[in-house]
C-alpha cells in the first residue's frame, strides 16, 4: 500500500521536532476523497466516527507501528464531524482529535498581542475553558516565539509530549492547542524543543493555579469572574480618608497548633478578618501571593504570577477571603512584584532558548542581591504580562490595591551596581526609562480601567514624582512609602533618651519634603527580620521604658501626617524578631505570659486607630501644608515635640510626645486657637500600662504668650509618652493671667498629677537654677547631687523608672480606681481626678514635707 505521508515527516512527529502538526493530522482535501490522519502512540487500531449518523466511516491504517494512522473516507469530498475510536488491546475509548478544529485565536488578539496593547492578555494566552462544534474542553495558548515545536503534557495525555504538539501563529509568536474533555483540577505544563533544540519543561506563565512546591506543575482552573469596585471601597482608598494597613504574610500570622501547618484561605477569613476589623485597621495587605517555590523568599521571588499560591488552598478560597474581608469593611492590597523573578528552569528563564522575559546582558537583566532576573521592560509581550497581571488581580479577585515591591530597583539601572557593572540608557543617564515607562503605563490603565483602585510604591529614593500622575510626568502611583521618616525615627527612637537631644532634628526633618509626595508610613516587615530585631527590642531601657518608648513612637506616628502600615505582631509588641516558619507569639497577650505589656499596647494601636478615623484632623489633610502645624519643634533639651493637625472645617488635635522619663509639670505651649482642650488619648494611661501620669480631662487657654502665639495652656507631659488634645470650639471664658514670654517659660518640675488608686508616691523633680539644675527625689532617693548632667542621666535610668514602675503596680491592684482616671474601651482617655479637699490637702502637706526633706539633703550634698 503507497503511504499517503512521507516517513520523515512520520519519524519527525515521534522524535518530537515536527512543529507544523495541523498540516499533518486531521482532516484533508485529496483527489481520492477526504484523508484522515491520525497520531496515536502505541494504539493498535483506530476507526473514524461520523457524530452524525454513529456510523464507522472509516478503519484508518496503522502505517508506522509506533502508532501513525491515516485512511481516504471513499466518496466523501466535504469535511464532516468526526470522533476517533481508539484501541489499545481490547479496550476502545472515543475521542474527539484535536487536529480536527480550526484556529480559535481572533486575528486582532494576534495583533494586539505582538504590538503591546492587549489590556487583558490572560483572556487569550493559558489555559481557557471553551466549547467549539459541541465539544468543550480547554484551549491552551503559550507565547514562545523561538521555539521550534511546543507541545502540551499532563495527566490527559501521560506527559507524553509527542502526542498533542500546537499549532504556531507566526505573526504573534503564539502556540495554540484546544484539547477536547480536559477538566477542571488536571495538571499540565509545555514541553518545548528551544531555540538551541534542547527540550525543555515548562510551566505556564499565564495559569491561573499551580501545584504546592515542591511540585511545579500548572493546574488547570477556571477563570475567575470578575469583581465590580463598589463606592465604599473606592472612597476607602482616597488620599483624605483614614487608611491604616496592618500588613500580613498569611504563612507565619497564626498557624493550625496541631501541627504548625498553615491556615487556609477560608480560616483566615474567619479568624484574620474579625481580628483586623476589631483592631480599627481599614485595609490589609498581604505579602506577594502569587505562586513562588521558595517559602523563605516570603513571596517575593514569585513564578506563577497569576496564580494564587496552593499553600492555603484554591483561588476560589482566596476570592471567598477578599470577599469577607469587603464583607467586613476592609479593603485588601496586595504586595505586587514586577521587579524581579528567580531563575528556576520550570519557570520564565531563558524560556524558549532565548532571553525572552528577561535580558540577555547580566549587566542589565541580572538582580546581585538577589540572585534573580530582571523583565525586559523595553518588550511589549512583557509589558503586556505585567500590566495585564495588575488588571488581572484587581478585577478578578476585587482587589483594592496594590503596592509595588523595590521600585528603585526597577527604575535605575545602575541600582545596587557598581561602575562597569551596569549600562547606561540611551542618553547615557542612570534611569531605566523602558521601566519608568511601564510603570507609568501601568497606573495609567489601572486608573483608567479600574477607577477607585489604589497603587502604593515601595521607593526607596528622592526620585521625583512617584506619586505625581502620568500626565505630569510622574510615576503615578497613589502613594509613596516614606522610607526616610520611617529610618530617621527608628534611629532617634533606638538611642537612650539622655542623647536624644543631639538627634532632635530627625524627628522633625520628614517635614522638610513631606508635601513633595502623597506619603505613607511604614514600619513593615522588614525592620523586624535580618538582625534588625522587633520594633519592642529597638527600644532602650528596661521592660517598662521599651513599652514606654514603643508606645509613645506609634502614638506620635498616628498623629503624623500620612497614612499608616504597621507588620502583624507589632501591634502587640511581639519581643522576638519575625519568623514566616512560626507563628507569632499570641501567648503574649495572655496575662501570665506577657505581663499585661503586649496587651497594653494592643490596647493602644486598637485605640490609636478608633481615634485616627474619628478625628477628620488627622487624615484629611495629610498632603497639604494647611493641615499641619509645629507648636513645639525646638526644645531638643526636654525631647518634646508639639504639633497641630487640621481638617478643612477647622476642627484641630494637638499631639505632644516626650521622649524622656522625666515628667514635665506645667509646660507650656503655645497654640492657636483659644478655648479648652481635651485629653483624649494619652499613651501613659495604666489602661496601656503606663506609670498613669496625665491632664485628667480638660485644659483651658491662657493669654499667656508662648511660642509666638498669644495664647496658651500648661500641660502635664507624661515620661515617654505622647499625647492627644482635642479643640472644643464651644469654649469657656478664657482666664486673663500675667503675660510670660516663651523664652521665660516655666519649666520647674512638679508633683505629677495621679490617681486616686494608692498611686500618690510620684517623683518631684524641680529645677533650682540653670546653673546647678539639681534632681531631686520624694521617695526612696538614696542620693542628691550637684551636677545637673548627672542628675538628668540619673532620673533618665533610674529614678522616673522607679516611681512610674511603682505607680503602675499599685494601679494594677485596684482595677475599679484605674476605671476612675480611664475610661471605657470604647474612648480610652484619662480622666480628670475626682479628689475631695481633704484628700488635696493630705497630698499638698505630703508634697511639702518631701520638699523640706531633698532641700536638707541637696545642701548636704553640696556642701560636701
Amino acid at each position: 500500500m503507497k503511504k499517503l505521508v512521507e516517513q520523515s515527516v512520520i519519524d519527525a512527529f515521534f522524535n518530537g521536532t515536527h512543529s507544523d502538526p495541523f498540516s499533518v493530522l486531521g482532516m484533508h482535501e485529496t483527489e481520492s476523497g477526504i484523508e484522515v490522519r491520525v497520531l496515536m502512540p502505541d494504539a493498535n487500531k483506530v476507526e473514524v466516527i461520523n457524530r452524525a449518523s454513529q456510523n464507522v466511516e472509516i478503519e484508518l491504517d496503522r502505517i508506522d507501528e509506533r502508532g501513525f494512522f491515516t485512511g481516504v473516507a471513499p466518496n466523501t469530498h466535504d469535511f464532516f464531524n468526526y470522533q476517533l475510536k481508539v484501541y489499545w488491546g481490547n479496550e476502545a475509548v472515543f475521542i474527539e482529535d484535536p487536529y480536527r478544529f480550526h484556529p480559535m485565536i481572533e486575528e486582532l488578539d494576534n495583533w494586539l498581542l505582538a504590538e503591546g496593547s492587549h489590556l487583558r492578555p490572560y483572556e487569550v494566552l493559558g489555559a481557557h475553558f471553551t466549547q467549539y462544534d459541541g465539544v468543550t474542553g480547554v484551549n491552551f495558548r503559550l507565547w514562545a516565539p523561538n521555539a521550534k515545536r511546543v507541545s502540551v503534557v499532563g495527566d490527559f495525555n501521560y506527559w507524553d509530549g509527542r502526542r498533542h504538539p500546537m499549532r504556531f501563529h507566526a505573526n504573534s509568536g503564539v502556540w495554540e492547542l484546544f484539547i477536547p474533555k480536559v477538566t477542571l483540577g488536571q495538571l499540565y505544563k509545555f514541553e518545548l524543543l528551544d531555540s538551541n533544540n534542547q527540550l525543555r519543561l515548562k510551566s505556564d506563565p499565564y495559569a491561573f493555579a499551580a501545584q504546592l512546591r515542591p511540585d511545579t506543575a500548572s493546574q488547570i482552573s477556571a477563570l475567575p469572574e470578575i469583581v465590580e469596585m463598589t463606592e465604599t471601597r473606592r472612597k476607602a482608598n482616597q488620599s483624605d480618608q483614614p487608611i491604616s494597613i496592618y500588613e500580613v504574610h498569611l504563612g507565619s500570622w497564626r498557624r493550625n497548633l496541631k501541627n504548625n501547618f498553615w491556615l487556609d484561605y477560608d480560616q483566615l477569613g474567619d479568624e484574620l478578618v474579625p481580628y483586623v476589623k476589631d483592631m480599627g485597621f481599614t485595609h490589609i495587605e498581604l505579602l506577594p501571593i502569587s505562586e513562588y517555590p521558595f517559602d523563605g523568599s516570603w513571596g517575593y521571588q514569585p513564578l506563577g504570577l497569576y496564580a494564587p499560591t496552593s499553600r492555603f488552598g484554591s483561588p476560589e478560597g482566596f476570592k471567598r477571603f477578599i470577599a469577607k474581608a469587603h464583607e467586613a469593611g476592609i479593603n485588601v492590597i496586595l504586595d505586587w512584584v514586577p521587579g524581579h523573578f528567580p531563575s528556576d528552569t520550570h519557570g520564565l528563564a531563558a524560556f524558549d532558548g532565548t532571553a525572552l522575559y528577561e535580558h540577555a546582558d547580566p549587566k542589565e537583566g541580572y538582580h546581585q542581591d538577589w540572585n534573580t532576573l530582571i523583565y525586559n521592560y523595553g518588550r511589549n509581550e512583557v509589558k503586556n504580562f505585567l500590566t495585564g497581571n495588575a488588571l488581572y488581580w484587581l478585577e478578578r479577585f476585587g482587589l483594592d490595591g496594590l503596592r509595588v515591591d523595590a521600585v528603585a530597583s526597577m527604575i535605575y539601572r545602575d541600582y545596587s551596581r557598581k561602575d562597569g557593572e551596569w549600562i547606561p540608557n540611551q542618553y547615557g543617564g542612570r534611569e531605566n526609562l523602558e521601566a519608568i515607562d511601564f510603570l507609568r503605563q501601568t497606573n495609567r490603565i489601572v486608573g483608567v480601567e479600574v477607577p477607585g483602585a489604589t497603587s502604593i510604591a515601595e521607593e526607596s529614593t528622592s526620585f521625583a514624582g512617584v506619586t505625581l500622575p502620568p500626565e505630569n510626568n510622574g510615576l503615578g502611583f497613589h502613594f509613596k512609602w516614606n522610607m526616610g521618616w520611617m529610618n530617621d525615627t527608628l534611629s532617634y527612637m533606638k538611642l537612650d533618651p539622655i542623647y536624644r537631644q543631639y538627634h532632635h532634628n530627625k524627628m522633625t526633618f520628614g517635614m522638610v519634603y513631606q508635601y513633595s509626595e502623597n506619603f505613607l508610613l511604614p514600619l513593615s516587615h522588614d525592620e523586624v527580620v535580618h538582625g534588625k530585631c522587633s520594633l519592642l527590642g529597638k527600644m532602650p531601657g528596661d521592660a517598662w521604658q521599651k513599652f514606654a518608648n514603643l508606645r509613645a513612637y506609634y502614638a506620635y506616628m498616628w498623629g503624623y501626617p500620612g497614612k499608616k502600615l504597621l507588620f502583624m505582631g507589632n501591634e502587640f509588641a511581639q519581643g522576638r524578631e519575625w519568623n514566616y516558619q512560626e507563628s507569632l507569639d499570641w501567648y503574649l497577650l495572655d496575662d501570665f505570659h506577657g505581663g499585661g505589656w503586649h496587651k497594653g499596647v494592643l490596647q493602644l494601636v486598637k485605640d490609636l486607630n478608633k481615634t485616627y478615623k474619628e478625628n477628620t484632623a488627622l487624615y484629611q489633610l495629610d498632603n497639604k501644608p494647611e493641615g499641619f502645624d509645629w507648636l513645639v519643634v525646638d526644645d531638643n533639651q526636654n525631647s518634646i515635640f508639639a504639633f497641630e493637625r487640621r481638617d478643612s472645617n477647622g476642627e484641630r488635635i494637638l499631639v505632644v510626645s516626650n521622649f524622656t522619663p522625666v515628667v514635665r509639670e506645667n509646660y507650656r505651649i503655645g497654640v492657636n486657637e483659644a478655648g479648652e482642650y481635651e485629653e483624649i488619648l494619652n499613651t501613659d494611661s495604666a489602661y496601656y500600662k503606663g506609670s498613669n501620669v496625665g491632664n485628667f480631662g480638660v485644659v483651658s487657654t491662657e493669654e499667656v504668650e508662648s511660642h509666638g502665639r498669644k495664647q496658651s495652656i500648661s500641660v502635664v507631659v507624661p515620661p515617654l509618652a505622647t499625647i492627644y488634645f482635642r479643640w472644643k470650639k464651644v469654649a469657656k471664658k478664657v482666664r486673663k493671667t500675667a503675660v510670660k514670654r516663651a523664652d521665660t517659660m516655666d519649666l520647674t518640675l512638679k508633683p505629677a498629677k495621679v490617681t486616686k488608686a494608692k498611686a500618690t508616691k510620684t517623683e518631684s523633680v524641680k529645677v533650682e537654677t540653670a546653673k546647678n539644675k539639681t534632681a531631686t527625689k520624694t521617695t526612696k532617693a538614696k542620693s542628691v547631687k550637684a551636677d545637673a548632667v548627672v542628675a538628668e542621666k540619673s532620673a533618665v535610668k533610674t529614678t522616673a523608672k522607679k516611681v512610674t514602675k511603682a505607680a503602675t503596680q499599685k494601679a494594677e491592684v485596684k482595677p475599679e480606681s484605674e476605671k476612675k482616671t480611664v475610661k471605657a474601651k470604647a474612648e480610652p482617655k484619662v480622666a480628670k481626678a475626682k479628689t475631695t479637699t481633704a484628700t488635696a490637702k493630705k497630698t499638698t502637706a505630703k508634697v511639702e514635707t518631701a520638699k523640706k526633706v531633698v532641700k536638707s539633703k541637696a545642701k548636704k550634698a553640696t556642701e560636701e
